[in-house]
């Protein structure tokens, strides 16, 4: 039987993943968006009534109040939206208070979640070499609403876990010369590109280049569909990448 959602936020994301429901046996059963017409205006008891699972692709601005409303209310939630960070301790706390399974991901990108490892095996093997400096860039179309990205940002914590060199990121433009511990990870902002990330490990004789690039959000909306369907039965707090190695075992 259909994995029945509701869907928070029905911009670009909102509507490619109510396309691509069917294929993933979903069905978008309610949309949640102020500025849609034909959405409901706010969370309620009556707008989640017949969903099973949510699914937010919304704004930093409001997942936090958001993510309050669905616990309240006891619906099982998919969160692809980053910026609450800072409040994490509280969330987490409630989500497990509230008995909701609950799954979050800065990137819900399946070939990303792999991307990712193989850059943390990457970063142990270059560190046996001194002579390798790794840094990381990533670019996103010009309407995106955080810079550096969640993605960048989870890649930068994974560098510096597997590394004995580098202990803390810099994202912000550096103006001076750049100290050994630090890891530069700059972000670009333009145009319509879905999201580019690169690892590079360079030395005076050879550059190695890993690459992550998005050639639409359509990955991004199968990994939420199917990060869906697996939270539906799973109370507690997870992350995409506890969901990808599951998987993998």
């Amino acid at each position: 039987m259909s994995t029945r959602i509701a869907l928070i936020g029905y911009g670009k994301m909102g509507k490619m993943i109510h396309s691509l429901a069917a294929e993933r046996d979903c069905v978008v059963v309610s949309r949640i968006d102020p500025t849609c017409p034909e959405c409901h205006s706010s969370i309620t008891a009556d707008s989640l009534a017949e969903a099973e699972v949510v699914i937010d692709f919304s704004h930093p601005s409001t997942i936090v109040n958001n993510i309050r409303s669905v616990c309240a209310i006891g619906k099982p939630m998919v969160v692809g939206t980053t910026g609450w960070g800072e409040h994490r301790s509280e969330l987490e706390a409630l989500v497990k208070s509230s008995g909701i399974g609950f799954i979050h991901g800065a990137n819900f990108s399946i070939g990303m979640s792999v991307f990712s490892r193989i850059v943390q095996e990457a970063v142990k093997y270059f560190d046996y070499f001194n002579m390798y400096d790794v840094f990381g860039m990533e670019m996103h179309h010009n309407q995106k609403a955080d810079s550096p990205s969640g993605t960048a940002i989870e890649l930068a914590k994974q560098i510096i876990a597997n590394s004995n060199s580098k202990t803390e990121a810099l994202y912000d433009t550096c103006k001076r010369k750049i100290e050994p511990h630090e890891l530069h990870f700059a972000s670009v902002r333009g145009g319509c590109v879905p999201g580019t990330h690169s690892i590079t490990f360079d030395s005076e004789a050879d550059t190695v280049e890993l690459v992550h690039r998005a050639r639409s959000r359509m990955g991004f909306a199968y990994g939420a569909l199917q990060a869906a369907v697996w939270v539906k039965d799973k109370p507690g707090f997870h992350s995409f990448s506890d969901m990808i190695s599951q998987i993998l075992c």
